[in-house]
């Protein structure tokens, strides 16, 4: 799996930026605070996708879900975190909804184009 449980850490840069958005702009933390709160983030992550993989286990599912993660939370007694997370999740879910089609609306619209040079590239030879 991993060969050092640092490895398992996020990185101190997403830390870092959390901690920046979190807190007013004159507090400032220690960089042993940091790590500290890196690791506990790390190990409540990781904590979180056990426990989510045991109830994906249980009702015999192999792939974790944004389900499951709710459905553990709620159980692990941090159901104060579901209603934002799932708010959340729908905004991400949006945002990769409309990304998708925003890509191919501009293949549909590239084809178009490339069809109508062709025919019209057609058309010219033709009257030739």
């Amino acid at each position: 799996m991993v060969e050092r449980i640092e490895d398992l850490n996020l990185p101190n840069s997403v830390i870092a930026r959390l901690i920046k958005e979190a807190l007013p702009e004159s507090a400032s933390v220690s960089k042993e605070a940091r790590g500290a709160i890196a690791r506990a983030a790390s190990v409540f992550a990781i904590f979180v996708t056990s426990s989510s993989t045991a109830l994906a286990h249980k009702q015999n599912h192999k792939t974790i879900t944004a389900k499951d993660i709710l459905q553990t939370l709620t159980e692990l007694d941090f159901e104060s975190f579901v209603p934002s997370l799932t708010q959340d999740l729908d905004v991400y879910r949006k945002m990769v909804k409309d990304k998708k089609e925003s890509k191919a609306s501009k293949k549909d619209t590239s084809s178009s184009e490339n069809a109508n040079a062709s025919s019209t590239a057609a058309a010219e030879e033709a009257t030739e």
